[in-house]
């Protein structure tokens, strides 16, 4: 199996991450967890909106992920993070393969409300259901990973670090492969025109709900990393503004690449944190304005700088 030049990319670039995990104030590892991990959620979202469809309400399997790794510690005494995360990613899929029935009847704005709708449903179930610690969410248990422990502190978000860093790109380069391949071509073709699709003889709405189900499995995986990461979850996870954000994201970086999001996930948090601690009264007014001029000069995302200056130096 060859790897192309992006793959080979994103396995150095993720080969740094980790080396530079190691030298890093704890405080940034984990920002960069936390980033890397929602970009995997926003990696979602760009499938879906790679095919014209937008999603309100990805915070629905993010939210999944999380507590699936919670509820598999607290109850049933699942302890390893990689048969936690599974169960996360599997519960998604069942999920998304049940609301996809429905959900990839509708385009535009109704598919939009729609899986908005759904979301703030788990949202208020989770916020009424006491065993699941209300409002207040409830910590996540000590977990092993095949059976090692890692230290507490340092130890431990190290590794989910380097767990979420390994998790992102094997993600990039299934996404990559996804998008080259001709279904991935064939849904930017849904996108453009439904009918065409149609008349080559293929279901665009079949098409959709592969896409559907996929996004929801990435997504909940990015929700399971961050509950590991953060040792909690509560119901904000599902609420209509998480959700925002991952498509704030998303716009951020633009459909240019599979990095996109990633770049972008990172360049949000690092202005939303810094926002936070200067400016703690009006840091969503910066990150509006943020967004607002990325989309007047840079319509297509933070990814179009990279991709002019690859074409300026091959004029």
């Amino acid at each position: 199996m060859r790897l192309d030049k992006t793959e080979i990319s994103l396995g150095l670039i993720a080969l740094a991450c980790v080396l530079f995990g190691f030298v890093s104030p704890g405080w940034l590892i984990f920002l960069l967890t936390i980033a890397l991990a929602k970009a995997l959620v926003v990696q979602g979202v760009v499938m879906q909106m790679r095919s014209g469809l937008v999603s309100f309400g990805q915070g629905l399997f993010y939210c999944i992920g999380g507590y699936t790794v919670g509820m598999g510690g607290q109850f049933f005494g699942i302890h390893d993070a990689i048969a936690a995360l599974s169960l996360g990613m599997f519960v998604a899929i069942v999920v998304a393969m049940l609301l996809g029935l429905l959900l990839t009847r509708y385009r535009e704005i109704f598919f939009a409300m729609l899986s908005l709708a759904f979301s703030m449903i788990l949202f208020g179930i989770l916020v009424k259901s006491q065993e699941l610690g209300s409002t207040d969410g409830f910590n996540v248990h000590d977990w092993t990973l095949f059976g090692w422990a890692p230290e507490a502190g340092a130890g431990s978000q190290h590794t989910v670090f380097t767990m979420t860093v390994v998790s992102g790109l094997i993600v990039a380069v299934l996404i990559h492969r996804y998008t080259k391949a001709g279904i991935g071509v064939i849904c930017e073709a849904v996108r453009e025109n439904e009918v065409r699709v149609e008349y080559l003889g293929l279901s665009p709405r079949w098409l959709l709900y592969g896409n559907y189900v996929a996004a929801a499995a990435v997504s909940a995986l990015g929700g399971g990393l961050t509950a590991l990461a953060t040792g909690h979850v509560d119901p904000e996870m599902a609420y209509w503004t998480t959700s925002g954000e991952f498509v704030f994201i998303a716009l951020l970086g633009g459909l240019g690449h599979v990095a996109a999001p990633f770049i972008a996930a990172i360049v949000f948090s690092f202005v939303r944190t810094y926002a936070i601690e200067f400016v703690p009264h009006t840091w969503q007014m910066i990150l509006g304005f943020t967004l607002l001029a990325v989309i007047i000069f840079l319509p297509k995302g933070l990814w179009s700088l990279v991709s002019r200056e690859k074409t300026g130096e091959r004029a």
